[in-house]
């Protein structure tokens, strides 16, 4: 039996999960989506990568702190730098959507390992390529109102930012390139459209053997940050593929970088 279906089984025939279904969403408009079935749907579909979940339990991981931060934080404007499936996008914008408020730009180039090579991505299977299947992607989850594709690379989206009419970002979770010159110039185009306590996200902080071959420098970069007491805190979970939360102490704390 997969470990992401398991629970299919416990829940029955198809009417169940249907009646199953339709009691999340009745319960979703009092404002809290995360019941049995979505979990599954987003384990299955969403496709979590290194973020310390456990299918077998419908444990999303640090998919939970995600969904969790939004729901406490109440941000407006939340920016997603990459995503493999999209499982950071989907656990973010439910938090929205439980909010009632905000709204998520996703950025993606949908590169391709295959088409583009390795150096541009590590296990792209170009997913966001087609607008219609991203909003029915996102549409499975209830959210596909509250997320905004972005087909385009993290320096294409932030150089003409203020032409694309959008607020100042309240969240940021910064999942693309791995590259230290990448991250960093993600995390400091991000800050530049940020303020004082906006609250940004690393993912892959502890991949170990890619760092030695420098082959990523998310480790490094936040390496960098928690040296700046004055500007930034800093707490790193090191499990899996490790996640880090980082907050800004001032308005112009990119001045710095």
């Amino acid at each position: 039996m997969s470990s992401v279906t398991w629970w299919r089984d416990f829940l029955g025939s198809a009417g169940q999960m249907e009646n199953a279904r339709l009691q999340e969403h009745r319960r979703g408009e009092r404002s809290f989506s995360l019941g049995p079935v979505l979990l599954g749907d987003i384990l299955e579909h969403a496709r979590p990568l290194g973020h310390h979940e456990d299918a077998t339990t419908l444990n999303l991981g640090f998919g939970f702190v995600y969904y969790g931060l939004i729901r406490a934080l109440r941000p407006r404007h939340v920016l997603v730098i990459g995503s493999g499936f999209g499982f950071s996008v989907v656990c973010l914008a439910l938090g929205l959507k439980d909010n009632r408020r905000g709204a998520l730009t996703f950025v993606d180039p949908s590169h391709s390992v295959f088409r583009d090579g390795p150096l541009h991505t590590v296990g792209g299977t170009a997913h966001w390529d087609d607008p219609s299947k991203v909003r029915a992607h996102f549409g499975r989850f209830g959210i596909d109102g509250i997320v905004t594709h972005h087909k385009t690379t993290s320096a294409g989206f932030f150089s003409d930012y203020k032409a694309r009419g959008l607020p100042s970002i309240d969240f940021a979770f910064i999942d693309g390139s791995h590259s230290f010159d990448d991250v960093k110039n993600d995390f400091s185009s991000a800050l530049r459209h940020a303020g004082r306590n906006a609250y940004f996200m690393l993912h892959d902080t502890n991949i170990y053997v890619r760092e030695l071959v420098r082959h990523a420098g998310v480790k490094r970069w936040l390496k960098i940050l928690k040296a700046k007491e004055d500007l930034f805190e800093v707490v790193d979970f090191p499990f899996s593929s490790g996640v880090a939360i980082v907050r800004a102490l001032k308005d112009d704390a990119w001045k710095d970088l």
